[in-house]
């Protein structure tokens, strides 16, 4: 079976999560252009590379979220991110296993051992 290349296994993405990691990339870029950095300088503070960074900025798909944390991190902007998927936040997640936990089944205290 052939490889698919690279470029094609991305596009399949959905569109708003194409415009949601191009926008990530843009607001490192941004980030990193206010603090007057370098590629080379966040590459280095991220332990990435050089290319790594460009892609990132891109808002290429096929990086790595590991990477991406770590600019995020280099940049002093990942606080946040152990808060995108957290249970508080998932109200339809909640609402979900709320409706499969059912009522619970109590035992009457009216019983008495006589027989």
């Amino acid at each position: 079976m052939p490889k698919t290349p690279r470029n094609l296994r991305t596009t399949s993405a959905p569109a708003a999560v194409r415009q949601a990691i191009v926008r990530l990339g843009a607001n490192i870029a941004s980030a990193r252009i206010n603090r007057r950095w370098r590629q080379e300088d966040l590459a280095a503070k991220a332990g990435v590379s050089r290319r790594v960074i460009i892609r990132i900025e891109a808002g290429h798909l096929g990086v790595g979220i590991g990477a991406y944390v770590a600019a995020l991190w280099a940049l002093g902007l990942h606080q946040e991110i152990a808060e995108l998927a957290s249970l508080e936040r998932d109200l339809e997640g909640q609402t979900l296993a709320a409706a499969r936990r059912g009522k619970r089944v109590r035992l009457s205290t009216g019983l008495d051992d006589r027989f």
